[in-house]
């Protein structure tokens, strides 16, 4: 028998089972990252800005449609990371405009829902790619909007009709923008937009799903200073050493190895030439990977984290840092203009905060502070005019977001994509100046800045027609790879010089954590000598997984 309505418990359990579903899928999202960089994270935004929505929706006792428009609103805005969570909670905010004011949904309802939730997409960003989540969202309004014109009342059918249409969607999409096809991949944010809608479907055919929900962090209230998210680390032991070859060690060899690492960890690389072997991996046995190194010859170099209680000791320095600022009541002086800043390693963090910088959210390409985690620092500075600097082009969006919920405080989102540009910003402001002309200014002197960053594969691919292997360096610009290859520093140095041309002036060499001083030291020299003209710093960064972060200006 056909049905031709969803109540509200209905839809309570439909949305849960989408966000269990988009969770079960993130790792495989976040593989679908064109660039091949340790830190692919679509999967896990989508996956954290969605359970913020779930966690709001499970709070709620008996709810109606009402309520759960409100709460999958609120939930999915303020728990909003990366780009492609903003775009996703701006979906979802859309779609319960039209939902909150009906007590059941049919055809019709949905798709004006589908219909209001590309508006909103759309609008929140200024300049809208296709080919991505956008696209595909577009394509199941439009699939919608012509079956509801067809007088089509059965939502299974309906239903069935839309999935099918944005499925089709999504595996066009690299047809569209050429990196993908590149790539040999669909794009992930509409590969989550799309598991989202096959979870909801599932509960609504019937299938008996668990639809609890994992405990991530909660979603913080307005008194709440607490900036920095925990996450679940599923292997704990960061294992790192170099295999002194004593056989032989061919490609084959190699792939197996990878394969056996794969089967016992994550985050793997493992780099080989004609006599050593480096290798890491994260596992929670590090004797089995040793116990299968040892078959290819003796070990070097060896070191073992237990990443799990390095992670309990940063969140109990960070309470106790916490719990050593003054209170709110305490706080009673409200400064005129105040900065915060999105950063992560020591010596960044330490630049920001000499340069005057109020508070820095821990977050960056690895973590993507949510929008509530930089509304909350908005609030902590206690000042009338806060400038933010986002400092990652996955980041301004939910800085932007951040600034449209912050209550009488005038916010400025200065759009800088990398550190360098954050740290030009703030050197550039004069308070002597108008906001408005500092603003002018501040965004002006980021768009002088290029800036390179060098760090691992973790997969083969191709992308600027440049072949990228599993555990090679690349160095990436502004723009794209600009250098590859399984020597760092000459990666790093290649990268440099493709980013140079006559008018720069200055080099600035941020070296991060795992960089020993003196081979950053090496690096800066045979940059000052093949650019004589230009002034070349070099600063302890500490950043992780980005081995250097260069700038030139």
């Amino acid at each position: 028998m056909a049905q031709n309505s969803i109540d509200a418990k209905m839809f309570s359990n439909m949305f849960l089972a989408g966000a269990k579903n988009l969770e079960h899928k993130k790792e495989w999202i976040n593989e679908l990252n064109v660039f091949p960089v340790p830190d692919g994270d679509t999967g896990t935004n989508m996956t954290m800005t969605i359970m913020a929505a779930a966690k709001e929706v499970l709070a709620l006792d008996d709810p109606d449609m009402k309520s759960l428009a409100k709460a999958i609103s609120s939930g999915s805005l303020r728990g909003a990371r990366g780009n492609s969570g903003v775009i996703l909670s701006q979906l979802l905010r859309g779609m319960t405009k039209v939902i909150g004011e009906h007590e059941e949904i049919t055809v019709s309802i949905l798709t004006e829902a589908f219909e209001k939730a590309v508006e909103t997409a759309y609008k929140a960003v200024m300049k809208p790619k296709e080919g991505t989540i956008l696209t595909v969202s577009r394509g199941v309004y439009e699939k919608a909007k012509e079956l509801d014109q067809e007088g089509m009342t059965d939502l299974e059918e309906f239903l069935k009709g839309v999935i099918e249409h944005g499925d089709y969607v999504l595996s066009q999409t690299p047809e569209m923008l050429p990196v993908l096809k590149q790539a040999g991949v669909v794009d992930s944010g509409g590969q989550g937009l799309m598991e989202v809608i096959h979870g909801a479907f599932d509960v609504y055919l019937g299938k008996e799903l668990d639809l609890s929900i994992p405990d991530f962090s909660p979603v913080a209230s307005k008194e709440s200073v607490k900036v920095q998210e925990d996450y679940e680390i599923k292997f704990g032991y960061c294992t790192e050493f170099i295999i002194m070859l004593d056989k032989l060690f061919n490609i084959k060899h190699e792939i197996d190895f990878k394969a056996y690492l794969e089967s016992i960890g994550d985050s793997i690389v493992v780099v080989a030439d004609d006599e050593i072997v480096k290798v890491h991996v994260h596992t929670n046995d590090p004797g089995m990977a040793i116990q299968k190194a040892l078959q290819y010859g003796a070990l070097s170099n060896m070191k073992i984290d237990n990443m799990r209680i390095e992670h309990q000791e940063k969140l109990i320095k960070m309470e106790e840092k916490n719990a050593a600022l003054p209170s709110d009541e305490a706080a009673t002086e409200i400064k005129e203009v105040a900065f915060v800043a999105v950063s992560v390693g020591e010596g960044m963090n330490e630049i920001f905060k000499g340069l005057g910088v109020d508070t820095i959210i821990e977050g960056g390409q690895t973590l993507n502070p949510s929008t509530d985690d930089i509304l909350q620092a908005i609030y902590k500075v206690n000042a009338k005019n806060v400038f933010v600097l986002p400092n990652n082009k996955n980041i301004i969006l939910a800085a932007s977001q951040a600034k449209d919920l912050a209550e009488d405080i005038n916010v400025i989102v200065i759009p800088s994509k990398t550190i360098p540009q954050g740290i030009a910003a703030v050197i550039n402001y004069v308070p002597e100046l108008e906001l408005h002309e500092n603003e002018e200014n501040m965004i002006s002197e980021i768009s002088r800045v290029r800036t390179g960053q060098v760090t691992y594969a973790v997969r083969d691919t191709v992308i600027d027609d440049k072949e990228i292997k599993q555990g090679d360096y690349m160095g990436i610009g502004d723009n794209g790879i600009l250098s590859v290859g399984n020597d760092m520093e000459r990666v790093a140095f290649e990268m440099v010089r493709n980013m140079m041309n006559d008018e720069l002036e200055l080099i600035s060499i941020y070296y991060g954590s795992e960089v020993a001083e003196e081979k950053a030291d090496t690096l800066r020299e045979k940059i000052e000598k093949e650019f004589p003209e230009c002034d070349v710093e070099l600063q302890f960064g500490g950043q992780p997984i980005y081995y250097y972060v260069v700038s030139a200006e």
